[in-house]
């Protein structure tokens, strides 16, 4: 093997043709290309070519990440829960939502579902009282911020709308607001997140959910998201619902809980498997329909499609 004047690197020059050692620098491995440039390695030019491509249409895609999100879902349950109560009496209901994303944080949203409290009120101990109490649908819209505080770390600041479409459940036993107020709501909320735990808490700007003279009640929700295999999410929940209402001395607050399991499919498809309950009072939280209890123990199946 001939030696080139190469500077002695193991595996280029045989150890016996390298009688002298010594460290090797940058400038030596320089030096060496200058005096010898039928050495220099050279790129091939359809390669040259493809790594430029290459580096465009990288760049060309990172620009073309959205700036807005726009996405629905659709789906049905076995039972609507809100907050450990059911809202359909213990019966299927069909939802549905929209929900617009701007990469700097902001967002707005719309979700419906069908529902039975309301309307249950036109019946008292199973018997029609005589007046006709309507809202079968109800209507969630909000919008929020939501920023990182720090790493792992977010915030999420909101306003939230309970719109029952038609509703007159003041008109519950024939007098307005002898038992109940509109059951139209407004809540303000924050949450943090740090890694998969959440902490949140809801204000009600007004009376909570009909209850007479309730502004201030609150909510604090504490849950967390684990994907404990890949596409099965576990995700525990506990609760305390305040409200500022008493009736025949038993008061409406309550805690709640639940443990969801949910299986992601792929291409938007979910499915969900949830146990609930509750400490609230029956006498407070009973249908009016049937006097069943509407804070009791259950489990609640789920398919959601989004897209």
């Amino acid at each position: 093997m001939k030696n080139h004047g190469f500077p002695c690197l193991h595996g280029f020059v045989r150890p016996a043709q390298c009688p002298a050692q010594h460290p090797i620098v940058a400038q030596d491995i320089d030096s060496f290309i200058l005096k010898n440039p039928d050495l220099e390695p050279k790129m091939n030019p359809k390669a040259l070519a493809l790594a430029a491509l290459t580096l465009v249409s990288g760049a060309v895609f990172a620009q073309a990440a959205p700036e807005t999100t726009l996405t629905y879902n659709a789906g049905v349950v076995t039972d609507y829960r809100y907050r450990g109560i059911t809202q359909s009496r213990n019966q299927a209901a069909v939802q549905g939502g929209v929900d617009y994303a701007h990469k700097s944080g902001f967002y707005v949203g719309a979700w419906a579902s069908t529902i039975k409290w309301i309307a249950d009120n036109s019946y008292s101990g199973g018997t029609l009282t005589g007046t006709d109490i309507t809202g079968n649908v109800e209507l969630d819209l909000y919008g929020g911020y939501k920023f990182d505080l720090a790493k792992d770390v977010t915030m999420d600041v909101g306003y939230l709308r309970y719109q029952y479409q038609g509703n007159n459940l003041e008109m519950t036993g024939g007098t307005a607001r002898s038992a109940y107020g509109n059951a139209n709501t407004n809540e303000v909320y924050t949450a943090i997140t740090m890694g998969p735990i959440t902490a949140k808490y809801s204000y009600s700007l007004g009376d909570l959910f009909g209850y007479l003279d309730s502004k201030g009640s609150g909510y604090l929700d504490l849950s967390a998201n684990f994907e404990v295999i890949p596409s099965w999410t576990v995700t525990p929940h506990v609760g305390r619902q305040t409200v500022n209402y008493t009736v025949q001395g038993v008061n409406a607050s309550y805690n709640d809980m639940s443990l969801t399991v949910t299986k992601d499919f792929g291409k938007g498809l979910t499915t969900s498997l949830a146990y609930h309950g509750t400490n609230a009072e029956g006498g407070i939280y009973s249908s009016s329909f049937d006097g069943k209890y509407l804070g009791d123990r259950g489990a609640v199946l789920g398919v959601k499609y989004s897209f």
